[in-house]
């Protein structure tokens, strides 16, 4: 269906502030490279936001240490579209539309919602119910063709697809919204922390050695690399001899990641050393 409409990348970032390698990895490199070969849009989605309590002065000093962040990173706005979702009312109105359109079941389905409103559901908001709504709108309304997704985002892209053909299908016009492509990082690997390898890297863990802050100094990287959580076993030839190893498993992925090579590639050059030779090669990489 897609080839009715005009190749457009659309993603959201929420400005949560305090950008750190994960959602450099994750997101902004990516969106660099998209912008050399599609037309993009990318927005600062502090509306997903609030779905918590958000103080509203620390909110807007996020937005716009995450407009600076996109723009360090290399988003030129000449070439991409830069905007904060808020100043288009029209994201709030055909989110509301979906919403007469969306199906409770869809969205009893929706497993980050289970994730995030934890074991006291009652007490969630309904923005944080309704979520996967808002982020249709923020797709479609822009009608745009392709979604750079991760993995905890899949599921809500997936309905997405499902609200525009509904839409299509209820009012007689199966080209009114493009049914949107997730395109999937391949060489990407999840971002973990540095402190335990079987959780995401994020600015909420209270140790500041579990990530590196885009902000953060040389000497500060060097330093949380030094620290970074590890074993004792030399790095293997083969990936499937660190599915029991998280945290050197990440760390080979971040490596990977930056240098923009494959673990694969990784393995093979760091064969049998250990990792206090490779956090020292690693933190030259920052």
């Amino acid at each position: 269906m897609n080839k009715n409409f005009k190749d457009l990348v659309f993603s959201g970032v929420q400005p949560t502030g305090n950008l750190h390698l994960g959602n450099y990895l994750g997101a902004m490199k990516n969106f660099v490279e998209l912008q050399k070969k599609t037309n993009c849009i990318y927005s600062i989605v502090d509306l997903h936001a609030i779905t918590i309590f958000q103080d509203p002065k620390e909110l807007n000093n996020s937005i716009l240490e995450t407009v600076a962040g996109f723009i360090a990173c290399g988003l030129d706005f000449k070439k991409s579209i830069i905007f904060n979702q808020s100043s288009v009312s029209e994201h709030a109105e055909l989110a509301w539309i979906f919403n007469c359109v969306s199906r409770l079941g869809w969205l009893n389905r929706m497993t980050q919602f289970k994730e995030k409103a934890g074991t006291n559901k009652e007490n969630a908001s309904v923005g944080l119910y309704v979520y996967p709504n808002l982020m249709a709108a923020d797709i479609l309304l822009y009608k745009a063709t392709h979604v750079p997704v991760g993995d905890d985002q899949k599921q809500h892209l997936e309905l997405c697809r499902d609200i525009a053909n509904k839409f299509n299908n209820d009012f007689g016009n199966s080209e009114f919204f493009p049914i949107p492509e997730p395109l999937i990082h391949k060489n990407f690997s999840r971002v973990m922390s540095l402190r335990d390898g079987k959780k995401k890297m994020s600015k909420s863990e209270e140790s500041d050695y579990s990530r590196i802050n885009l902000q953060d100094s040389e000497d500060e990287i060097k330093k949380k690399i030094k620290k970074a959580k590890t074993d004792s076993s030399a790095i293997p030839s083969d990936k499937k001899d660190l599915e029991k190893r998280p945290e050197a498993l990440n760390l080979l992925n971040i490596y990977s990641s930056i240098t923009s090579s494959t673990l694969e590639k990784t393995l093979k050059e760091m064969e049998g050393k250990d990792f206090s030779q490779f956090k020292k090669k690693n933190s030259l990489m920052y």
